[in-house]
């Protein structure tokens, strides 16, 4: 069982950058691949950025690349996404996702969810 908790979200003016933390509970962090998702009101829930279990891999909308930066600590149980650059398409609830399996874009393939972050850019 892994619990999953999101902070960092917050208003920002476009151009602007966040980092956005997601605190892992469980001793078995270190074996899931995780990642972020992010859904805007009347969309669906989209990939954002995902990272293997041991940080070799990671993989990134093309929306974000260059802009948004997936990390992990598994010492602190946490992973990380820098976002620098922020524009307003950016505005959505963020997720942090964690999966067993590799890294994967669909978001049903995914094990345990947090309750998400808000994160506004304002133009």
């Amino acid at each position: 069982q892994v619990q999953l908790v999101e902070s960092g979200g917050g208003l920002v003016q476009a151009g602007g950058s966040l980092r956005l933390s997601c605190a892992a509970s469980g001793r078995t962090f270190s074996s899931y691949a995780m990642a972020w998702f992010r859904q805007a009101p009347g969309k669906e829930r989209e990939f954002v950025a995902g990272i293997s279990w041991s940080s070799g891999s990671k993989y990134y909308a093309d929306s974000v690349k260059g802009r948004f930066t997936i990390s992990r600590d598994n010492a602190k149980n946490t992973v990380y996404l820098q976002m620098n650059s922020l524009k307003p398409e950016d505005t959505a609830v963020y997720y942090c996702a964690a999966v067993l399996d590799g890294v994967g874009t669909n978001s049903r393939s995914y094990d345990y969810w947090g309750q998400g972050t808000q994160v506004t850019v304002s133009s």
